[in-house]
């Protein structure tokens, strides 16, 4: 099987990583396309012997990148298109049925109750979204929590697959040593109580909260931001404004596997961290929540779909906190004062293994394939042939 991969750019992103992920362990043949910002994770596909290629699209509306990303379709012999990401989504699905390619698959990894990929929702976003839907053979969805929302859209149910998001479980276990090198690496005194946090710096994430809430926690605290975004500057300033500049470090945008670039990757800064928070309120999985527990970190949180229908017992270490600052400084206190255990992987981290995933995305592909292959050559005529 032949795969064509659309995602809307492949900087440092949950989407994005999780795509070089994915093709590590996926049996297929695959290429990638990336409509914009050929960035870091492109170049690490590039090592991993991916082939990919930038469509170089100029915004939203630039519709020249359509024929162009046709001819790249039908040049390619592919069995399948796969697309990742709001603009991916629908300027892929219209490209692959107008190449031809029948069996369109696509990953909804950020739809949240309010807000995709850390923008508003509005109607036009909506109608849009659901009216190219129509085109492809599934839409995936990370988690139970983005199928909901999906169906509350009008996707149909029987449209709708649940592929959890995969993590390398191995990669993320816990090592003294990588520890200990880690914090030295980046200046953290051995003592300190660390509080992480991971992903892009938006405001949807809040680590606004975190940054105040570092403020009411004693000194020997600091706070690791993992990630880089629009709100870096506001965030030095909360930090500035709350007397605590010096003791919260951003270390920008992290690879997650060692890539030869400078600074840890991430597993190696989840190595570092005692804890990590997550205030966000709107999440479409909890990746990083996920990765912590994976390297048997406690975790504080406001929304994680991959654990929250969970059993508790499946993910001991994790906590949801409601509220703002107050709230996690108290959260971070009492994870301080509990007796640490030791940093064993919860059965909520293993649940999430990659090659899990990869199973289940290739049913999948399978099922796609299969019906295109056997429905009427007739049904890819034009993009406004229905599928299944």
């Amino acid at each position: 099987m032949r795969a064509l991969h659309i995602i809307t750019g492949l900087g440092v992103g949950g989407a994005e990583q999780q795509l070089r992920l994915l093709l590590r362990h996926l049996p297929v043949d695959c290429d990638v396309v990336t409509l914009t910002n050929p960035g870091a994770v492109a170049e690490g596909l590039t090592a991993d012997g991916v082939r990919v290629v930038h469509l170089g699209m100029g915004g939203n509306r630039d519709v020249t990148a359509l024929p162009r990303l046709v001819r790249l379709i039908r040049s390619g012999g592919y069995d399948l298109v796969h697309t990742h990401l709001y603009r991916a989504c629908v300027y892929g699905r219209f490209a692959a049925r107008l190449a031809g390619v029948r069996a369109v698959v696509a990953t909804e990894h950020s739809l949240g109750d309010s807000q995709m990929e850390g923008r508003p929702l509005t109607a036009g976003v909506r109608a849009l979204y659901v009216s190219s839907e129509r085109l492809g053979s599934a839409t995936i969805a990370v988690s139970p929590a983005v199928a909901d929302r999906l169906k509350r859209w009008g996707v149909p149910a029987p449209r709708i697959e649940v592929v959890p998001n995969g993590i390398d479980l191995e990669r993320f276990r816990f090592g003294a040593e990588r520890r200990a090198r880690t914090r030295r690496r980046l200046g953290l005194p051995e003592d300190a109580f660390v509080v992480g946090a991971v992903g892009r710096l938006v405001p949807g994430k809040r680590f606004d909260v975190l940054v105040r809430a570092l403020a009411r926690l004693p000194e020997d605290h600091r706070l690791l931001l993992v990630g880089g975004g629009p709100e870096e500057h506001a965030l030095r300033r909360t930090a500035r404004e709350a007397g605590v500049a010096g003791r919260v470090l951003f270390t920008g945008e992290c690879p997650y596997a060692a890539d030869g670039s400078p600074g840890p990757d991430l597993p190696s800064l989840t190595s570092a961290m005692d804890v990590l928070a997550s205030p966000s309120l709107e999440e479409a999985f909890g990746l990083a929540v996920v990765e912590a527990l994976a390297s048997g970190l406690p975790v504080v949180y406001a929304s994680c779909p991959a654990i929250e229908d969970l059993s508790p017992s499946a993910a001991p270490g994790a906590r949801r906190v409601r509220g703002g600052p107050e709230a996690y400084a108290r959260a971070v206190t009492g994870v301080r004062a509990a007796v640490p255990g030791p940093r064993t992987v919860p059965e909520a981290a293993r649940r999430y293994g990659i090659t899990r995933s990869t199973d289940r995305l290739m049913n999948v592909y399978a099922t796609a394939v299969s019906r295109s292959s056997s429905s009427p050559s007739s049904s890819s005529s034009s993009p406004g042939a229905s599928s299944s």
